[in-house]
């Protein structure tokens, strides 16, 4: 039965890992094959391949969500397209309007431009955006693929929390779990006892629906990052910042009087060492969202871009050789499985660290100050990290 299970996950992460490339390399042939393509340039040469515009627009944000492509039929679903402009108002429309992507070149740079639909195109570069025709400001709120991402893993948080939170209403928390329940329950008590009780203290309770959330919302998102037609939601910079800003949030709101009092006045300092030291600390105190931003983005943007740069090292030995592609395809196919595979590990490693140097952020900031317990009778000690008194006695310090 083990044997069964493992073959079963080894298929899927074969097909996980390989559809992209067959959905990217049945465009590349729609493409050369098309009568209206320009697979030769006008000077003879064959067209080169742009690695760099084809990643980015693969793991970059869109109007419109790419499944596959399956000969020349595009399976594609338009997104809500809401523009707001100063002189036309609000629009609102789908992305369908705008048709298919032609290659423009401009200043030595390949660019995607969309036809014209109501006053407005769409321009990819390395990120997607809408431009109007008269160049007036455009304001988008449309609804991208990372929207979608987001509203998706929210969905899915919703129906598993809200599913998991009824049957322990239901049956107690005596009561051994069953289902989803079972395979929850692990990870829960370790974000509680990893997480939460070694940063927080006796006040763990009072964060730990913060911290779930964040943990779990991050995790859905990167897993969802990892499906062949899926998104790459936690690698857009824009989101960890959003979610760095929240964090950043509640720890200055939790944040007590000794925090403050160490940060913007240290105690038996000199004034002069105090004029250096206070805006160092100032600094080192926006330094930490913006640690937790370049952290999350960094490393789920670079897990997709090596994941597709070495599937399209296939097609660079390719326009040299089509040996020399269909040799190094089993060395692509096999290291993108194998990336693919670090992935499924990474996705759980960054929403931990992320939830967890959150806790440490927040600990630091509603941390008690350290009192001299010395003239207490017996040796006397509180752990002030905690707020939890517990007392020593002489002899055992000494044992």
């Amino acid at each position: 039965m083990g044997s069964r299970r493992l073959l079963s996950l080894l298929v899927l992460v074969f097909v996980l890992a390989v559809a992209p490339l067959c959905s990217f390399a049945q465009q590349e042939e729609n493409h050369e094959n098309a009568p209206n393509s320009e697979a030769v340039e006008g000077n003879g040469e064959k067209k080169k391949l742009d690695v760099s515009s084809e990643v980015f627009s693969h793991v970059g944000d869109a109007h419109s969500w790419h499944i596959f492509s399956m000969g020349e039929k595009h399976v594609t679903v338009p997104l809500p397209v809401i523009l707001y402009s100063p002189e036309k108002g609000l629009s609102v429309f789908s992305s369908a309007n705008f048709g298919h992507f032609e290659e423009e070149k401009r200043d030595g740079k390949t660019y995607g431009i969309t036809e014209s639909y109501n006053g407005y195109h769409i321009e990819r570069g390395i990120k997607e955006k809408v431009i109007a025709d008269d160049g007036s400001k455009v304001y988008d709120f449309s609804i991208t693929k990372n929207v979608l991402c987001m509203l998706l893993a929210v969905a899915i948080l919703l129906l598993l929390m809200t599913s998991v939170g009824k049957k322990y209403k239901k049956n107690a928390v005596m009561t051994a779990p069953t289902g989803f329940q079972n395979a929850l329950e692990p990870v829960i008590t370790f974000i509680r006892d990893e997480v939460a009780k070694p940063n927080l203290g006796n006040r763990y309770m009072r964060y730990m629906p913060m911290l779930l959330t964040v943990f779990f919302f991050i995790w859905i998102n990167n897993l969802l990052g990892l499906l062949p037609f899926g998104f790459n939601f936690t690698g857009n910079i824009a989101v960890t910042l959003c979610l760095s800003i929240v964090s950043f949030i509640v720890m200055v709101v939790s944040a007590n009087k000794h925090f403050w009092g160490h940060l913007l006045n240290p105690p038996g300092v000199p004034f002069g060492i105090k004029l250096l030291l206070v805006p160092i600390e100032i600094i080192s105190l926006f330094i930490k969202p913006v640690a937790l931003t370049i952290r999350l983005f960094a490393n789920m943007l670079a897990g997709h871009i090596v994941i597709l740069s070495v599937i399209f090292m296939i097609f660079i030995f390719g326009n040299m050789s089509p040996v020399a592609g269909w040799g190094f395809s089993i060395v692509s196919v096999a290291f993108a499985i194998f990336m693919f595979l670090l992935e499924l590990l990474v996705a759980a490693i960054q929403a931990f660290i992320f939830a967890n140097l959150t806790a440490v952020f927040i600990g630091q900031a509603i941390e008690e100050p350290h009192h001299d317990h010395g003239h207490h009778h017996h040796g006397e000690a509180v752990n002030d990290t905690t707020g939890q008194g517990y007392h020593v006695s002489a002899n055992e310090i000494i044992a």
